[in-house]
């Protein structure tokens, strides 16, 4: 008997519309995931063998607590053995007794309490301490800070980032620790992210050859105790999101996906890299109209692509309570990311919850023992492939690299405007030096310097560091600088030369990013730049302006009053980088020159925010040598509004 239409038709009408949309949703997976070059896994039999016995000693509690980092202020050495912890954290502005001052020998020392208790409690399984050490070991009082990565890429200079990567990595030894939160890979759209510093470029080979530089610097000698593990972070397409919103959507094809934003992961993975941090962000495939929101729960991407498609064997760890932005999940309970391919978990204060729900998930069968247990191999296997003994003394000086830094400095700045025959000046110039920026270490140094933000520190808190003012000084002696912070007190026509100091503050993450509708410019951001600037122009002498600042802006008011303009980035501590090029040399020596050549397009225009801008001032790859016979030194544009509105 055939069945009525008005009864069949309804199912006929279901069946039409999920088949096709399972069948869409198994293509547009293999098209993420065919989208990646093919890797195997390298994998060391003894090695494995290790992981293997050393993962039946575990219970389902020391499992889990080999998945939990809790934050170094949230947990002691005590909880560290009751719990079985795997690794600890200390975030920006976490210190041993929360004391900034404290010395490579407490954090050591702390180090070696925690050591000692994680081997109580699992004989054999070391403990893992990881810092954001993102322009050299920055939490640290002491310890040199390199130019940020922005800067390391207008050097273009692989070996010189390996050299650093490897002083990192000695510097992070010396206080006990053995993982690093570094290099950023992130290919940037929009540089009004805030995170856009971290970023070695706009173009997606720079990255990939300056992040695997990076990698093999800073894991060089991990089996000896002098390398640390690197980080591939965050994974993936942090640097693409809309309007560069921090932690926002990045809208791609799949093959955009891989092609552009995972450059630097497919040479960190050839570089050898043990862990891989995932992104805040989410991402929608634009090529078949799918959300898949938060990176820290796309399985496709976490486990489909890095894990099974590219090999890779090492660990993933969330981001800061990253798991809690997930769908249905809080900080201290989401099972989902765990699934799709978290394997450590970042909770820096709720751990002890996360611990007891991750375990009661388990026993619920909400997560399958046979994906905790490949989450713990993969950290056996990372801890088994790291000396945890490090080969370097707990001393000051081990944190020390200044002439590496000063070096970094000197090849990072890129010179946009200068007037022929005006730098290097003599080293008998009488100069004013006006902006407060330039006896600030803070500013010279950016976010993530001793502090997470960077802002709430004074010259103190970096003892080893040189400001540009302190260089000037050395280099040309005291009675022949000057320093007028406001440029309000000194008559610029008793000078040779006027020295500016202009400056973004200092920011990370978030806080940094620039809001939609506001500009580039950075005067409408800091008008009393602009009220410095005024006050020394055309008033006598020429005069020489640096910008710090962790991105491109829109600086055409600032050039036209300025004779030089120099993009120094955010340089670190070693200021006498700068005067190594603003100033000659001793007799007989060459003078360097600049070197440094734009990773990212430098705006013509206040709006300009794009990676890829097709009129900019200075394209990729643009700058000035300062030995050219003739120099730009044409009037640029302005905007009649001094506070433009960008459209959304």
């Amino acid at each position: 008997m055939t069945p009525k239409p008005s009864l069949l038709s309804p199912i006929l009408v279901a069946c039409a519309l999920l088949l096709p949309a399972a069948g869409r949703a198994a293509g547009e997976t293999d098209a993420i995931v065919l989208a990646w070059p093919a890797r195997q896994p390298q994998r060391d039999a003894a090695l494995e063998a290790k992981v293997e016995a050393a993962l039946k000693t575990l219970t389902l509690r020391q499992k889990i607590g080999q998945m939990t980092q809790p934050e170094i202020r949230a947990v002691t050495p005590a909880e560290v053995r009751e719990y079985a912890i795997g690794t600890v954290l200390n975030g920006g502005g976490g210190w041993p007794g929360e004391n900034r001052a404290a010395t490579p020998a407490q954090w050591r020392a702390l180090s070696e309490e925690f050591q000692a208790a994680a081997l109580q409690a699992t004989p054999g399984i070391p403990l893992l301490w990881g810092t954001d050490a993102v322009h050299g070991h920055n939490n640290v009082r002491g310890a040199t800070l390199f130019p940020h990565n922005i800067a390391l890429g207008a050097t273009r200079n692989a070996d010189l980032v390996r050299d650093i990567g490897r002083a990192t990595a000695r510097a992070v030894r010396a206080s006990g620790l053995h993982w690093a939160f570094a290099p950023t890979l992130a290919v940037v759209q929009d540089v009004r992210w805030g995170r856009t510093y971290e970023s070695f470029g706009a173009d997606p080979a720079l990255v990939k050859r300056l992040g695997t530089a990076a990698v093999e610097g800073l894991q060089d000698g991990l089996k000896d105790g002098r390398g640390v593990l690197a980080t591939a972070k965050h994974y993936i397409a942090d640097g693409g999101t809309r309007r560069g919103i921090d932690q926002g959507l990045a809208r791609t094809t799949p093959q955009e996906l891989a092609s552009i934003h995972g450059a630097g992961y497919l040479g960190a993975l050839d570089a050898g890299v043990l862990t891989v941090m995932a992104s805040f962000s989410s991402w929608t495939d634009t090529a078949n109209y799918v959300e898949h929101g938060k990176m820290h729960g796309n399985k496709t991407l976490m486990t489909g692509v890095l894990k099974e498609r590219l090999g890779f064997d090492g660990l993933i760890v969330s981001d800061w309570d990253g798991v809690g932005q997930v769908p249905g999940c809080k900080d201290e309970d989401c099972p989902q990311a765990i699934n799709a391919g978290i394997d450590v978990v970042m909770v820096p204060f709720k751990w002890k919850a996360f611990h007891e729900n991750t375990v009661r998930a388990v026993e619920q069968g909400r997560i399958t023992m046979a994906r905790i247990d490949d989450a713990v191999r993969r950290i056996l296997r990372v801890k088994f492939s790291i000396a945890m003994q490090p080969a370097v003394p707990a001393t000051v000086e081990a944190l020390q690299a200044r002439d590496l830094a000063r070096r970094a400095v000197r090849e990072s700045l890129v010179l946009l405007k200068h007037k022929p025959g005006l730098l290097p000046l003599k080293p008998s110039a009488r100069v004013l030096v006006v902006g407060a920026a330039a006896d600030s270490l803070a500013h010279q140094s950016g976010g993530w310097s001793v502090t997470w933000q960077g802002r709430d520190t004074s010259n103190v808190d970096y003892p080893q560091g040189t400001s540009l003012l302190a260089a000037l000084r050395q280099r040309l002696g005291d009675a022949q600088v000057t320093f007028d912070a406001d440029g309000s007190q000194s008559d610029p026509s008793r000078f040779d030369a006027v020295i500016a100091v202009l400056a973004e503050a200092p920011y990370a993450e978030g806080e940094g990013d620039i809001r939609a509708t506001e500009s580039l410019r950075h005067s409408a951001r800091y008008p009393q730049d602009a009220a410095v600037l005024q006050r020394v122009a055309g008033r006598g002498a020429p005069v020489v302006t640096l910008l710090y600042s962790g991105r491109p802006l829109y600086v055409n008011d600032l050039a036209n009053k300025s004779d030089a303009f120099i993009a120094a980035w955010q340089p670190g501590t070693e200021g006498a980088g700068l005067t190594d090029v603003l100033v000659a040399p001793a007799a007989g020596q060459a003078w360097p020159g600049f070197t440094g050549r734009l990773s990212f397009p430098w705006p013509a225009g206040p709006c300009q925010f794009s990676s890829h801008e097709s009129k900019p001032w200075w394209p990729v790859g643009g700058g000035l040598s300062g030995k050219e016979a003739k120099a730009g030194t044409q009037r640029l544009p302005e905007p009649a509004d001094p506070k433009p509105m960008c459209p959304l």
